[in-house]
């Protein structure tokens, strides 16, 4: 398998460009104008991406997070969910990378095999970053307006972390 693997790219990009020869296209010039399109989306979201992390990284450095967490743990504890998975329902919906290092912080301190670091892994694999995929996206096609979407995917994100907890405590226990 891994001789295949080592091939998969390389065979990939062979068959994009046999595929735009045989239709006639300029590959080399569609390669091109793609980058040079790609180098515009990333300018434009720049600005959104770094107040986001900067945000997340604020949230984190003052301790809010700590307070949010304790301020969330009567209500988690009355839904079912660990009041320990707090950091992830903060963090989550503004950065996939801080919400990995706060799921790695709690499988690190209770261990991937038990409640929380089992409830930390399904959180992590159902919900999305919200903000930071509203920005990138809404970004580049130039809206400017959310309107619902904020509101459905915050929601949405809510629900998966409620059935998170359920479905770990329904196949694993407490």
């Amino acid at each position: 398998m891994e001789p295949f693997s080592s091939w998969i790219l390389p065979l990939l990009l062979t068959a994009a460009a046999l595929w735009g020869c045989r239709r006639r296209v300029d590959v080399y010039d569609a390669l091109v104008c793609g980058g040079k399109n790609g180098l515009h989306v990333a300018v434009s979201i720049l600005p959104a991406l770094a107040a986001l992390l900067t945000a997340v990284y604020m949230l984190r450095a003052s301790g809010a997070l700590d307070g949010l967490t304790h301020l969330l743990a009567p209500l988690l504890t009355a839904l079912g969910v660990p009041p320990e998975t707090a950091p992830l329902l903060v963090i989550r919906p503004l950065s996939g990378s801080g919400a990995l290092a706060a799921g790695s912080d709690l499988m690190r301190q209770y261990g991937t095999d038990s409640y929380i670091g089992r409830c930390a892994a399904v959180m992590l694999g159902c919900t999305e970053t919200t903000f930071y995929t509203v920005a990138v996206y809404f970004g580049a096609a130039g809206i400017r307006k959310t309107r619902y979407t904020v509101p459905a995917a915050l929601t949405a994100d809510a629900a998966a972390f409620l059935s998170a907890a359920l479905a770990v405590r329904l196949f694993f226990g407490q």
